[in-house]
């Protein structure tokens, strides 16, 4: 017996056969009434298994005739009651990864929420975008079914010798490995007046509640006060405006995120800041907040001697890992929960992952600590091989991200540093369109030419044909000859190859054509 596998643009047809006898004509009769239909977006790849030949008709339907194999035997692996604390993406990714794995005995514990949620949804929740179940991937009976037990409740000891965690409310629980998971919590630098009423952080499922306490309305909340100049903090700033609440945005640098973003585009988002409504104040800090009678922010002065009265202080000066729990372990802390390269702690048979983990010397040119939702991921796959038996190094690959500046999308791939941190031998080319708030930067090598990196606003690119490129230290000149197979905007939007080519044969004295789209070559990349 065969198995027939037909796969179109939009859709993958299958089939058994005893006898077949292959040609045009068949296929043509088995589409309408012998196939099983399988609706897909689209398909990149096909993994082929075992196969005897393909056909192609009219450059458009593949057929691929795989025997079926014999079913194997299953290589799980069991016995182990594993306890992960947290239950963001680091550790559910870890735990439904186990499960697939193996029979172990999983257990997840988390004080915020019942369920897994998608943190980075949470804003759209606040703006009227979703509603809170909706940031929910999996259903509640999920969790049941698949064998994965969930806790509700606040670690506040663990004994790594006798293998105990200990509640808050005087309960214990055992394991056999502990998978720490526990995120991220808001900076507090011990300004005056930071424990008040109606100052906040905005980053958990209890932030976003009370923010709908503290600023339900433009008449309740008259303005707030962000301090702190990073993702989280140009996020709160667009969900309080989306209520037409007045917003101070209080930024220590002199130019937003200049630490990350290289000038020309951390200039161009304070421009759409401002443009937005908000009343950004750069190179300011926050020096006290001031109560009223109730105990409650009612202003906050600046080291530039202004007072700003408002009824919501936002506190977005980044993060840091939520380890306090862990003081009184033994496992080797630093900012975060000390891990090698397999997620390791100091601590037998205890690992840590995602936000409050702390390499003990970062990957590459990455940070120890990667707060950062794909890297959280990351390590949850590579941790579920280590649990089930099969050792595998965290692994994270060349660096990307996405982010969102208001309404501009922002992508960046390789390394492309500010100008207070990039290295003498890295150079920059920087386009950006005269009249919309759309530009690019690429980093190269100065000598060799190699390609470093790319950030894009508001110009969306194929992160697989990028991973490629920096695999194989492709040189800048070969990005711009064929950067038109790495632009992803949907169909219809403008595209702004051209310009960007022309102004870098301009910047470099260079003769480059750019090369049409190939879609050969970009799916011979993905």
């Amino acid at each position: 017996m065969l198995l027939i596998i037909i796969i179109h643009l939009k859709h993958i047809y299958f089939t058994f056969l005893n006898n077949l006898q292959l040609n045009s004509s068949l296929i043509t009769c088995l589409l309408p009434t012998h196939l099983k239909i399988f609706k897909r977006r689209y398909i990149k790849k096909v993994i082929q298994i075992h196969c005897e030949f393909i056909i192609f008709l009219n450059n458009k339907v593949a057929v691929k005739l795989l025997p079926l194999l014999p079913t194997q035997p299953s290589t799980k692996t069991f016995m182990n009651h594993i306890v992960i604390i947290g239950n963001g993406i680091s550790g559910v990714t870890l735990a439904r990864h186990i499960r697939k794995l193996s029979d172990n005995k999983i257990t997840i514990i988390s004080a915020e929420s019942d369920y897994f949620f998608s943190r980075t949804a949470l804003m759209y929740v606040y703006m009227g975008h979703m509603k809170f179940k909706h940031t929910q991937p999996y259903e509640n009976w999920f969790w049941k079914k698949n064998r994965i037990d969930l806790v509700n409740g606040f670690v506040e000891k663990v004994e790594t010798d006798s293998k105990k965690l200990s509640f808050k409310d005087g309960s214990t629980i055992t394991y056999d490995k502990l998978v720490i998971a526990t995120g991220s919590k808001p900076n507090k630098f011990g300004w005056p007046g930071q424990d008040l009423k109606g100052v906040q952080g905005m980053y958990s499922k209890q932030d976003l509640e009370l923010l709908e306490k503290n600023a339900p309305n433009n008449t309740v909340c008259k303005r707030a006060v962000i301090v702190g100049g990073g993702l989280i903090g140009i996020e709160m700033a667009e969900m309080l405006r989306s209520r037409k609440i007045p917003v101070t945005f209080l930024v220590r640098e002199k130019s937003f995120w200049n630490g990350v973003l290289p000038e020309g585009e951390s200039v161009m988002i304070n421009e759409h800041i401002l443009e937005h409504h908000i009343d950004l104040r750069l190179d300011t800090n926050l020096e006290e907040i001031i109560s009223d009678e109730n105990g409650r922010a009612k202003a906050v002065v600046t080291d530039k001697g202004d007072t700003i009265e408002c009824t919501v202080v936002g506190l977005t000066a980044g993060v840091a890992p939520n380890i306090d729990f862990l003081k009184e372990s033994g496992i080797e802390l630093g900012r975060g929960v000390k891990v090698n390269r397999f997620l390791e702690t100091s601590a037998k048979d205890v690992y840590a992952i995602g936000d409050c983990a702390e390499q003990h010397e970062g990957i590459g040119s990455r940070r120890p600590i990667e707060a950062v939702w794909y890297t959280g991921r990351m390590m949850g796959e590579a941790l579920a091989q280590t649990l089930c038996g099969k050792p595998r190094e965290y692994n994270p690959g060349h660096w990307f991200n996405s982010a969102k500046f208001l309404d501009i999308e922002y992508q960046t791939y390789g390394w492309v540093f500010s100008e207070h941190s990039k290295s003498d031998d890295e150079h920059h080319f920087h386009w950006r369109h005269p009249k919309e708030k759309i530009c690019i930067t690429i980093a190269f090598h100065k000598d060799t030419m190699k390609f470093l990196g790319i950030n894009t606003f508001g110009i969306r690119m194929r992160h697989e044909i990028f991973d490629q490129w920096l695999t194989e230290n492709k040189n800048v000149d070969h990005v711009m000859t064929y950067l038109k197979d790495a632009n992803f905007d949907p169909e219809f939007y403008k595209l702004y190859e051209e310009e960007i080519v022309a102004r870098y044969n301009a910047d470099f004295n260079k003769n480059i054509r750019p090369e049409k789209k190939s879609w050969k070559r970009i799916f011979s990349k993905a």
